[in-house]
């Protein structure tokens, strides 16, 4: 009998052309083998290259589609990816905290589309590191971290936020080292160097990192090492084809 696979939870946005949000993250838990479980926070209506709107779900929704799951399934690990605010995002991490108060929860700061859509006006510095309290880890990109904190330059403002929890500071936008991701926490910043250079972008590889990091985190990998295992995962999912739409099995 193969062994029991552990639980790993995404809560974010239903992609229909299945290259971000839940599609890509419940193919990267089944890649990585973790059983993958998912609650929707939105309908999108886009595909690689064209963002057309979206609808989202409310509270209550979220809130029965995560009862009925942490009822039955004991998830060490989960993922929030796609939200409308950050008011929203805290009435997250709260069911979160009374339905699996033992869940360590990895945000992925989705604030913009590929195609250019924004999902989050500014967001205020002590109301960030009021949320990041109460979370593990969190993926931004060089950009994203700037929109977060446009105040104080990507590193500096990681170094801040890594006070309260761990931050990943993805590298994929940075001039000066590009595609060096560090990994920040209580101010010290750990490297990890690109071993492959990407040859195209993908839709959706924000999503398949964060994701890959929880299903390495789940499979009780040390966070250094699942950052860095993730890392390679996504290099071979970004360099798996010439389109924007990346494969899963290499």
């Amino acid at each position: 009998m193969p062994k029991q696979r552990p639980y790993t939870l995404t809560i974010a946005g239903f992609d229909p052309s299945g290259g971000a949000g839940l599609t890509a993250d419940i193919k990267t838990f089944e890649t990585l083998k973790v059983q993958g479980l998912n609650v929707c926070t939105a309908i999108t209506y886009q595909h690689e290259s064209e963002f057309e709107g979206l609808d989202w779900l409310n509270v209550e929704q979220l809130e029965c589609q995560l009862t009925i799951l942490l009822r039955k399934y004991k998830v060490p690990f989960a993922k929030i990816g796609l939200v409308p605010s950050m008011e929203i995002l805290q009435q997250i991490i709260k069911l979160m905290q009374k339905l699996s108060p033992d869940t360590k929860l990895i945000w992925d700061p989705i604030l913009k589309a590929s195609a250019g859509f924004t999902f989050h006006e500014q967001v205020q510095a002590e109301q960030l590191k009021k949320l990041c309290k109460q979370l593990y880890l969190i993926t931004p990109n060089w950009l994203e971290m700037q929109q977060l904190m446009p105040d104080t330059p990507a590193p500096e403002a990681a170094a801040q936020i890594s006070q309260h929890c761990h931050v990943l500071l993805k590298g994929g936008h940075n001039q000066e080292k590009p595609g060096y991701d560090y990994l920040y926490y209580k101010g010290e910043a750990k490297p990890f160097r690109p071993k492959q250079q990407v040859q195209i972008g993908k839709h959706g590889s924000g999503c398949v990192l964060s994701a890959a990091i929880t299903a390495l985190l789940a499979k009780d990998y040390p966070l250094h090492k699942a950052c860095r295992k993730a890392k390679d995962y996504t290099t071979r999912f970004l360099n798996s084809n010439s389109t924007l739409l990346g494969y899963h099995h290499f």
